[in-house]
């Protein structure tokens, strides 16, 4: 893989709403075009569809903060803030299993009236229906998966999860691939305060 990190965003208009499609080969030199939102839920409306990365600016590093990368974007006139990472250690079950790279962002995105939206890409398409897991310390949130793609499954505990990501070391996300394969993913929280208050300096 290249040294110079591309991650590129097609959004495909589904029921369930946009499904992200990602390419990653580091979080180093990051070039992102935008977030995408969690997918709505059955019954809810969907979510609008972020633009293509034809349409959207590249992004500016703020700041790194440990292994935390707080970054702002432009698309369509619209700024973009959020904090990445990569896991610090990764584990699969079986062993040494191929996946793609996984990551977690906190996103903000002002113009929507969104603050700290927590998303996951595990780097496999999840097991249909399954409800991952996000532990910080002895709490546990579930999470709602779809694709390889994982949000906090009750919108009420996101607040509380990123205060729990803010005060906690190591945060573990735990998944199930379609082919039964099990995962468990480690990332550290140290620099993530600092990262978030970056980005909230930057999108308010």
């Amino acid at each position: 893989m290249s040294s110079h990190l591309k991650i590129t965003f097609t959004v495909l208009a589904e029921t369930a709403g946009p499904i992200l499609a990602v390419l990653v080969d580091s979080v180093d030199d990051l070039d992102i075009t935008t977030l995408k939102a969690a997918p709505a839920k059955k019954g809810a409306p969907a979510a609008p569809a972020p633009q293509t990365a034809a349409a959207a600016g590249g992004p500016t590093l703020l700041g790194q903060f440990g292994d935390w990368g707080a970054y702002a974007a432009n698309s369509g006139g619209r700024t973009v803030c959020y904090a990445l990472a990569k896991p610090s250690s990764q584990a699969t079950q079986p062993a040494n299993r191929p996946r793609d790279p996984a990551y977690i962002f906190v996103a903000t995105r002002p113009a929507e009236n969104v603050r700290n939206e927590i998303s996951i890409v595990v780097g496999y398409p999840f097991k249909a229906g399954y409800e991952a897991s996000a532990d910080i310390g002895s709490a546990k949130y579930p999470m709602y998966t779809q694709a390889d793609g994982a949000w906090v499954k009750n919108p009420a505990e996101e607040a509380r999860m990123v205060d729990a990501m803010r005060k906690g070391s190591d945060l573990i996300v735990s998944g199930e691939s379609g082919k039964g394969t099990k995962s468990t993913d480690r990332y550290t929280l140290k620099g993530l305060s600092q990262a978030l208050d970056r980005v909230g300096a930057e999108c308010k």
